[in-house]
């Protein structure tokens, strides 16, 4: 399946692949929309996958299950710091509503 690819604007057209990491129900509910994914259920494997993902300069997005990222939040922290990629977490299905401290992360990802 081919990546799906969204245009940027910033003086001059370039695209990005778009990925998804997480459970074979998160991965294959993205796939039906054309985006495609890697099926991971246990978070090191996933931590890994998103990594190669990251070092790809094609890739400008990894969106990830929620509930792979609880245990690897630290270390995803770290990545976000470090790549371009930006590596989003969306709910997996069925999880509950939880509440994201987005001025912890970015202090954790500036190193204030």
């Amino acid at each position: 399946m081919t990546p799906k690819r969204v245009k940027l604007e910033h003086g001059k057209i370039s695209t990005v692949k778009i990925f998804t990491v997480g459970s074979k129900s998160f991965v294959t509910s993205f796939q039906l929309a054309g985006i495609p994914g890697k099926i991971s259920e246990n978070p090191q494997k996933a931590l890994e996958e998103i990594r190669i993902l990251t070092d790809d300069s094609d890739v400008g997005l990894v969106l990830v299950s929620d509930d792979i990222t609880e245990s690897i939040n630290d270390e995803l922290t770290a990545l976000r710091a470090e790549k371009s990629t930006l590596v989003f977490a969306l709910p997996a299905t069925g999880s509950e509503k939880t509440e994201v401290d987005y001025r912890v992360m970015l202090k954790k990802i500036l190193g204030v």
